[in-house]
C-alpha cells in the first residue's frame, strides 16, 4: 500500500477536520458544494465519467484526499476496474512519472472501497 495506511481512514479524518470551516467558513463551504454539485450534474457527460476525470487530476495534482474521496464516488457510481485502469493511464500520460506513483495510491483507493462494498 502507498504511504496511505487506509484511504477510508484518510477521507472519515478529512470530513471531520473540514467540520470548523463547515462552521465557520460555512459561505465558503456552502459555495464549494454548489461548485461541485453544479460541476458534477449529468449533461454531456455522466457523472461517472466527470468523477473519472475528477480522479485523473486528483492524481496529477498528487492529492490523497482527492484520490479517497473520488475512488468513493467511482465505487459508488459502478465504475469498472477497466474503466479505473484506463483513466489512470490517462492520467500517467498526462502527468509522467509522478502521476505514475500517484496512480498506484488511487488503485489502492479504489481497490480499498471496492472491498468495502461488497
Amino acid at each position: 500500500m502507498s504511504a496511505i495506511d487506509s484511504y477510508v481512514d484518510l477521507t472519515r479524518k478529512v470530513s471531520k477536520n473540514l467540520g470548523p470551516l463547515r462552521t465557520h467558513n460555512a459561505e465558503v463551504m456552502h459555495g464549494f458544494g454548489a461548485l461541485s454539485k453544479a460541476a458534477l450534474a449529468p449533461g454531456a457527460l455522466d457523472e461517472k465519467a466527470k468523477e473519472l476525470i475528477a480522479m485523473a487530476i486528483g492524481v496529477a495534482a498528487r492529492c490523497d484526499a482527492c484520490l479517497g474521496f473520488h475512488a468513493k464516488a467511482l465505487v459508488r457510481l459502478g465504475a469498472t476496474p477497466e474503466e479505473f485502469r484506463e483513466m489512470l493511464g490517462v492520467a500517467v500520460y498526462m502527468g509522467g512519472g509522478p502521476s505514475l506513483m500517484y496512480a498506484a495510491n488511487a488503485l489502492a483507493a479504489f481497490e480499498e472501497f471496492s472491498v468495502q462494498v461488497t
